[in-house]
């Protein structure tokens, strides 16, 4: 009856221990890396490495020989037979990203995890003094005193390095784009401290005032994946800056694998950007800027009853418009929403004049309160306008347009997930090149799971 107050003596605690360690090993699994086969085990009581989840990374990489190709294709060579392998700088590299560093002098904290170096068949994690000088030797910068051939040997070499991480991006991303996929392009502001290449105070919501890079990027869309990236100086942050690298990375594409449907905001809705892409045969869906001819337009489609709804409390009408500037007339389409509940308007009002404060300074205006109640017939609306030359009917083009708003969420893992960093880029001033960072995000992404929701999605929408 006292079996639970019984104390076990040391034959029983014996067995029980080697119970437990026989479940611990029964429950190992084997995973291929590329440092070969790794015997992987969950240890809840023990802590073994700040990177569990490497080994099953490594595998994804090591299954269709991603990272194998990366080094091989690297454009680092060293003559030394001191210098450390490419394997060892671009593993630390990718290492020193997955591990959320932010400064070179992190990488220190690797030199003690002997198993993560292992699984990517690595000798050794190398200094971050030796991963700055061989990244400036893969994308070197041009010197003032290099005369003509040395100024060629070094765009040769940058332009060997730009298709480098091109291509191993493009290899990351090219099984999704076998399905129906639509392109959303969009940029954001990186904010920079210290003095870095290409650091130039400009449009900054963050940090006004402050110094900035500004990353262009492609997104393939729903998946939150990088299809191409290009990171420019902080005052290139206009849509005519995203169009040459919007064409490269269409252009780069097989006529089977294009996106069906190009989004952007307001910045990309002009002629210099529609024209370019109508002349590639490209598809797009922009949104206008409220300029007077756009709001007269509104005026005059506003009294019309042929609105339909296209879900979510908004009603479309469309029409064509030719702008100023323009040089042909193009499908746009109106749509707008209702705004309910109670609402307060605050209106600069007038000036009063012959007031003035202790000081001896005009007051200025007096605000003025418009008290805006549900009940009275009045209707407060929210309108916008797109552009396209697509053949999808009225009915999908607001869903379509409002799911241009999830590569925000993208911008959001690659600042504070994975981290646009400038301590990891190569000097894009001269390669106009893509972030590792997103790089290595793109190569993290399981493809065949990604795959499906883009395809049911076109489907839904029918083609074109």
């Amino acid at each position: 009856m006292g079996e639970r107050n019984h104390k076990l003596n040391e034959v029983a605690i014996a067995v029980n221990q080697a119970r437990d360690c026989a479940s611990i090993v029964d429950n190992h699994m084997s995973v291929l890396t590329p440092g070969g086969m790794i015997q992987v085990r969950w240890d809840e009581r023990s802590n073994a490495t700040a990177m569990g989840q490497l080994p099953f990374f490594a595998e994804f990489l090591e299954t269709p020989e991603l990272f194998e190709r990366w080094v091989q294709q690297c454009p680092l060579h060293y003559s030394s037979g001191n210098a450390p392998a490419v394997r060892d700088v671009l593993g630390t590299w990718m290492l020193s990203i997955l591990d959320g560093h932010r400064r070179y002098a992190h990488i220190a904290s690797l030199r003690g995890d002997a198993v993560a170096p292992e699984i990517l068949g690595m000798k050794k994690i190398i200094g971050d003094e030796s991963l700055r000088r061989a990244l400036a030797h893969i994308a070197p910068a041009p010197n003032a005193r290099h005369n003509d051939e040395q100024r060629a040997r070094q765009q040769a070499q940058v332009e060997r390095a730009e298709q480098w991480m091109s291509q191993a991006l493009l290899e990351s991303v090219e099984h999704a784009l076998d399905t129906p996929w639509i392109l959303d392009c969009d940029a954001t502001i990186k904010t920079l401290y210290g003095h870095q290449s290409g650091a130039e105070v400009s449009y900054n919501p963050h940090k006004p005032g402050r110094p900035s890079h500004t990353v262009h990027t492609y997104w393939i869309s729903n998946l939150r994946m990088v299809l191409y990236a290009q990171v420019q100086s902080g005052k290139s942050h206009s849509a005519g800056h995203s169009l040459p690298g919007l064409k490269k990375s269409i252009c780069g594409l097989l006529p089977e694998q294009r996106p069906r449907l190009v989004r952007g905001d307001c910045a990309f809705g002009n002629e210099g950007v529609m024209c370019e892409l109508e002349e590639i045969e490209q598809h797009y869906l922009f949104k206008l800027k409220q300029t007077a001819n756009v709001k007269r337009l509104i005026e005059r489609q506003w009294q019309q009853s042929e609105w339909c709804d296209v879900g979510q409390g908004w009603q479309a009408c469309e029409d064509s418009l030719k702008l100023t500037g323009w040089s042909q007339a193009r499908r746009v389409i109106v749509m707008r929403r209702a705004i309910k509940g109670e609402l307060l308007v605050e209106t600069p009002g007038a000036k009063r004049r012959g007031r003035k404060s202790a000081k001896g300074k005009d007051q200025g205006s007096q605000q003025g309160l418009i008290f805006v109640d549900k009940n009275e017939p009045a209707k407060i609306w929210e309108y916008a306008v797109l552009v396209t030359n697509s053949s999808y009917g009225i009915e999908h083009m607001g869903q379509l347009y409002r799911d241009r708003a999830d590569c925000e969420n993208g911008f959001d893992e690659l600042k504070n997930q994975w981290g646009v960093r400038p301590e990891s880029r190569l000097n894009f001033c001269f390669t106009g090149q893509v972030c590792p960072d997103e790089t290595g995000c793109s190569i993290n992404r399981s493809l065949p799971r990604h795959a499906e929701p883009a395809t049911a999605r076109c489907e839904a929408l029918g083609t074109m």
